[in-house]
């Protein structure tokens, strides 16, 4: 299958809706904004927080589109002052990386189109979007799943081993199988 990727943004809210609908919130009702909360926020309307921070232009995420033209995933990414929040905060802040430019928080995939080459296509097309918007230092704290079983539902970060195909680099490990990976990707200009 051919996918082709465009921005979240309010073109697309509502093929991102109806994805986060028809997996039932995602998550449990997730509507991928854990990341983006502030304390105060946390317990609100989440649906209505992602569509305000996408119409606002500080919500940032590479969707993947199948041959009929339905969102089938995403990949989430944005500042560190768009995503505030990360995985492992403590052991991270130990030893804390010099403070990327970006920040890649979250994958998803319809269950119906898992190992499809989904998470793949939204990376990419996130790597793309941060290119165009200037690159610079790009950062995502991943799972290693080489050698074991891992589940699912810790994978939202997607692995470290697809990061690595990318050209990201092991930083620093902050769990048991988490780490820091990072790369430079350099800016592009719109074709």
């Amino acid at each position: 299958m051919s996918y082709s990727i465009r921005p979240l943004d309010a073109t697309t809210w509502d093929a991102f809706a109806e994805l986060v609908e028809r997996n039932n919130g995602i998550f449990g009702g997730c509507w991928c904004i854990a990341y983006h909360l502030e304390p105060a926020e946390r317990g609100t309307d989440y649906r209505a927080a992602k569509q305000a921070r996408v119409r606002d232009g500080r919500a940032h995420a590479a969707l993947v589109f199948d041959d009929s033209g339905a969102a089938q995933g995403w990949c989430q990414y944005g500042s560190p002052a768009e995503l505030p929040n990360i995985k492992h905060r403590r052991e991270y802040e130990k030893d804390a990386p010099p403070r990327p430019d970006w920040r890649i928080t979250c994958f998803y995939v319809d269950k119906k189109h898992r190992g499809q080459g989904v998470g793949r296509a939204a990376l990419e097309g996130a790597l793309d979007q941060i290119a165009l918007a200037g690159g610079g230092v790009v950062e995502a704290i991943s799972e290693v799943t080489a050698g074991r079983e891992a589940q699912g539902r810790f994978l939202f970060s997607a692995t470290v081993e697809l990061f690595e195909q990318h050209g990201f680099s092991r930083v620093r490990q902050v769990g048991k199988h988490a780490w820091i990976v990072s790369r430079s990707v350099n800016t592009r200009e719109r074709c």
